[in-house]
């Protein structure tokens, strides 16, 4: 079960290409201000694209396809969600971000409400982004492993490497350019996949419309109920108010607090084109998600047997790519999820490097040169690069379906994040103290859902946020009746 030397060719002319594509961009790298925000001159159209792509990993490739196989469409409820969330940064969050010369979300923070809450915001950030960044690295080792026929960790080598190089010498510019053509890549190599697995299964396109309506796979919506409270069930992860609140909430917090998305609005010209990047960006992601969901619908009646059948439902599309489609194909095919890999982890190295450069080293050691700035910078991405391959093989051994493994281990952070943010947002009274209460018991209540209850993961944010906000208000009314006491 391995790839032609023709599939072999196209995957290792991408690698090559891409990786020389974005080394392109290292000569203009001269200061802070470039490396990590590319000095704020890049045009709306391909931020959008560069946000899908951040968003899009291995993981959403062959992950929801992988939930489609084994259930319906339910999935594009959250991705609704993702929609309305979008909205509600643009017009919450997004004035506060342009408001001053900012580099990472969390100086907004500290704005606000002080140096010691930034602190405990970026900290958070780089934590749980490194853990959720890890499980989406490790996702790429089940495509290559397959593929090439490499070893999982050698697999996490060869990606980790290659996109390293490019994001070490080319900053955020080089980042979202390959971006841009990445998306092209995946996007379109996604549409030659569904029109191969159209004509590979017997009766083409009416049959797959009767195996899947006989067991209902183009079901979107779920209303499903309980007494009492009929917009509430925390039974099911993907109904109609789960996943438009959820969504909405995990949302505006990846893309309102976390500096992987956060990073790219600041790169803007001007707040009209990152608003604009970010709404047209919901357009094309809730195509995106519709587009793998009904991939993994048109997989099921090809093969019409349980997921298990592959061991896990994330090894269905990767084997099919490599056991049944043409030669050529499949190496494009295999190349467009390595392209949705490698944008994701780019912006990851980038995103966290610079956040840990403003938001923590550079605040103990403000009297650096610029160019002593940017070497640190490069290493620092250098050193996120070996901290996301050991969380990628950590992964190898605990890891069940991967798309909801990463949102899960990011949702566990997001509530507390967004509660801070909109308590230094939507409220005046509010006080660092108070904040950072509100945060410590939104954060543990996330922690709680996830490992002692089986409330659904689109629940956490909202729970979360709303814990946080409620709690960190009402500490800092009572701090300071007590001080003023």
């Amino acid at each position: 079960m391995r790839l032609s030397p023709l599939d072999l060719a196209i995957i290792a002319v991408y690698l090559a290409g891409i990786t020389l594509f974005g080394l392109r961009f290292r000569k203009r790298q001269r200061s802070m201000r470039d490396y990590f925000l590319a000095d704020r001159n890049i045009p709306w159209w391909a931020l959008s694209l560069s946000i899908v792509a951040a968003e899009t990993s291995t993981l959403t490739i062959i992950g929801v396809p992988g939930i489609a196989y084994d259930s319906n469409l339910t999935f594009l409820q959250l991705v609704m969600g993702y929609v309305v969330g979008r909205i509600i940064i643009s017009f919450v969050l997004l004035p506060q971000y342009f408001r001053g010369d900012l580099y990472t979300a969390y100086q907004l923070i500290e704005r606000r409400f002080g140096p010691r809450l930034r602190t405990v915001t970026a900290v958070l950030f780089v934590l749980t982004r490194a853990a959720a960044e890890g499980v989406r690295v490790y996702a790429v080792s089940i495509v290559v492993s397959i593929a090439l026929g490499t070893g999982e960790i050698t697999s996490i080598a060869i990606i980790t490497l290659l996109t390293l190089i490019y994001t070490f010498e080319g900053g955020l510019a080089a980042v979202i350019w390959t971006d841009v053509v990445q998306t092209f890549i995946y996007v379109g190599g996604t549409l030659v996949g569904l029109v191969t697995i159209l004509h590979l299964v017997p009766g083409g396109w009416s049959s797959v419309h009767e195996i899947a309506t006989s067991v209902h796979k183009f079901q979107v919506f779920d209303t499903s109920t309980i007494p009492r409270f009929p917009w509430l069930d925390l039974s099911k992860p993907y109904t109609l108010w789960a996943g438009i609140i959820g969504g909405a909430f995990l949302t505006t917090a990846s893309h309102g607090t976390d500096q992987l998305i956060v990073q790219r609005l600041l790169a803007a010209r001007n707040q009209r084109q990152s608003a604009l990047a970010l709404l047209s960006s919901g357009v094309a992601i809730l195509f995106q998600f519709g587009l793998f969901l009904f991939l993994g619908v048109m997989l099921f009646a090809y093969y019409q047997v349980p997921s298990s059948t592959f061991v896990k439902a994330d090894r269905i599309y990767p084997m099919f790519i490599v056991t049944r489609m043409p030669r050529g194909i499949a190496g494009l095919l295999i190349a467009a999820i390595l392209a949705a890999a490698m944008s994701n982890l780019s912006a990851a190295l980038n995103s966290l490097s610079s956040s840990s450069m403003m938001d923590l080293y550079l605040r103990f050691r403000p009297n650096l040169d610029e160019n002593e700035r940017l070497q640190i910078s490069r290493r620092a991405t250098v050193a996120w690069a070996v901290v996301l391959f050991g969380l990628a093989v950590v992964a190898l051994r605990w890891v069940g379906r991967v798309v909801e493994a990463g949102l899960q281990i990011a949702s566990v952070a997001y509530g507390a994040l967004l509660g801070v943010f909109l308590l230094g947002v939507l409220t005046q009274r509010a006080t660092q103290n108070g904040a950072i209460i509100g945060m410590i018991c939104g954060f543990a209540t996330e922690l709680y859902l996830w490992r002692w209850t089986h409330v659904p993961f689109t629940w956490w944010v909202p729970v979360g946020t709303v814990v946080t906000f409620t709690v960190g208000y009402a500490a800092s009314l009572i701090l300071k009746a007590e001080s003023s006491a």
